[in-house]
């Protein structure tokens, strides 16, 4: 062999421009229009955000808005009403996070056994997922309604209370919103679950169901580690909507009563559009997603570092 053809071979000696840069370029040229949007709607948008929070910008302001550091998040630190809307927001993502998850999973795999009208089950299940947070909390508080809603009315014809103003109580305010979480998000994370479910070859429960194993042990050594991503990813995500949660909220109580459903995402509307601190709204949107990138990623470490020991 001569030193040409090994060169020709090895791409070395070669001055013409290489195939793989040249697909390279391509690359580019072909995720530009995806990401375009992506800059300009979410991280041109997040970029500014996090340059407000430290200025002081305020509505109806005359005067040019200037630059004061970190003198938001000082003020931010001793807002003791901030923090309460977030433990609250932490309660709201956990309580509706966890239940939707159970829900979900015995829903997709109820949908997943082989039932006469399968089809109908599936179509109905996800109605809550195609019906906008403002129809669904409209259409919850006719449900929650103290005189004329069906759950108060269901109450009474049972004999168990004349019924009660379940969006009002201080201490039936939350749980009923929570119901509703759970209920308007179970249908995307049962989608998600029931497509891993079908991934899920049936020849190795039919090995498994051979060895002698029961329902439950085919589901922990067979099911649940096929879907153990997927619920790992769908978690993560089902936390970080229900954490940011805003319209349904918002239409249900409005925060109330007393701030006991006032999530983090209502405080900073109210502080932006309602009292025009542009600035300090911004600065908790900052907190906000530091706080919960931190949970998150601790999150995530522990069940990967448990997938990898077991």
């Amino acid at each position: 062999m001569t030193l040409a053809t090994a060169r020709a071979r090895d791409g070395k000696g070669s001055r013409g421009p290489r195939p793989g840069r040249a697909v390279d370029h391509g690359a580019w040229f072909l995720v530009l229009p995806a990401l375009l949007p992506i800059l300009v709607l979410s991280v041109g948008p997040l970029l500014y955000g996090i340059a407000l929070a430290f200025t002081d910008s305020q509505s109806g302001r005359t005067e040019p808005t200037e630059w004061i550091g970190l003198l938001n998040f000082q003020d931010l630190r001793h807002d003791t009403l901030f923090w309460d809307s977030f433990r609250i927001g932490l309660l709201w993502a956990v309580g509706v996070t966890v239940p939707q998850f159970l829900l979900a999973l015995g829903l997709a795999l109820l949908l997943d056994q082989n039932l006469r009208f399968r089809w109908l089950a599936r179509s109905l299940a996800i109605v809550p997922w195609a019906m906008p947070e403002v129809v669904v909390g409209i259409m919850w508080r006719l449900v929650y309604h103290p005189d004329a809603g069906i759950l108060n009315e269901t109450l009474r014809d049972l004999g168990l209370g004349d019924g009660r103003d379940w969006l009002t109580g201080i201490g039936t305010a939350l749980p009923a919103v929570i119901v509703v979480g759970v209920w308007a998000g179970m249908p995307q994370t049962t989608v998600a679950l029931l497509a891993g479910l079908q991934n899920v070859p049936r020849e190795l429960h039919e090995a498994a169901a051979m060895d002698g194993a029961g329902a439950w042990r085919r589901f922990t050594t067979v099911t649940w580690p096929a879907l153990r991503p997927i619920a790992l990813s769908i978690t993560a995500l089902n936390f970080i909507w229900n954490f940011n949660s805003f319209a349904l909220v918002y239409v249900l109580t409005n925060g109330g009563p007393g701030g006991r459903t006032r999530l983090p995402m209502l405080f900073a509307y109210e502080e932006a559009f309602r009292y025009g601190q542009f600035g300090y709204a911004a600065a908790m949107g900052c907190v906000m997603v530091a706080v919960i990138s931190v949970l998150l990623a601790v999150y995530l470490v522990g069940r990967l570092r448990g997938a990898d020991e077991r």
